[in-house]
């Protein structure tokens, strides 16, 4: 069985950066369930901070330069994409925009993939839905439905916890929904309060008791 490929997209500007490191905890996490599910996995970085000339040359003259058609090749043959993006202006970088701009309509039609986002507070979480799915649900990816987004915060003591609600423990669920969707293992039991379902029979005889 060949290795499932798994192309990261990260849109970070600085060095380092918070984007790139949200996108390499997310790579490691969807390999380490991949292999647990007895997929071997290559995973590729895709860091468009160093083709941002080659996109706009593409974008002026329609051909793309080398480096920038085998990125471009990498997600079109991928069989899961992990797609990253700092935040500005309550919607995707520009950068992150102008590459999905040079692929072509159909490269990801029918992809798992896993959207995600940084920013400086949580305010801005919400543009993972009002614009980074709705751009990739166009492409007809299909877009998992845990987003991960992590503001300046979720970097502290609390992010290094693996609560659901911690970005560690949202990050493993991506990963998770990522892995299950690449492999179709069913999905893993989740943690969820004890739940007592009482008879409607027995409920009835309690009512007539009283």
């Amino acid at each position: 069985m060949s290795a499932l490929r798994l192309v990261v997209v990260t849109a970070g500007l600085s060095v380092p950066s918070s984007t790139r490191l949200l996108a390499d905890r997310l790579a490691e996490a969807a390999a380490r369930e991949l292999r647990e599910a007895g997929r071997e996995v290559d995973v590729r970085v895709v860091e468009l901070r160093g083709l941002a000339r080659d996109i706009a040359d593409n974008l002026v003259t329609g051909f793309p330069p080398p480096a920038l058609a085998d990125a471009v090749r990498a997600v079109e043959e991928a069989d899961g994409v992990i797609a990253v993006t700092p935040i500005f202006s309550a919607s995707y970088s520009g950068l992150f925009k102008s590459f999905v701009d040079v692929l072509d309509k159909d490269a990801l039609t029918g992809t798992p993939v896993l959207i995600a986002a940084t920013g400086g507070t949580a305010r801005h979480s919400l543009a993972l839905e009002h614009a980074v799915r709705p751009l990739f649900a166009y492409l007809r990816a299909v877009v998992l439905p845990t987003a991960v987004f992590a503001a300046s915060e979720d970097w502290g003591a609390d992010g290094s916890h693996g609560t659901d609600g911690s970005l560690a423990g949202r990050i493993a669920r991506a990963a998770g929904e990522l892995a299950e969707s690449l492999t179709g293992r069913p999905a893993a039991p989740r943690a969820r309060a004890a739940e007592q379902v009482v008879p409607f029979a027995q409920q009835l005889a309690a009512l007539r008791a009283r």
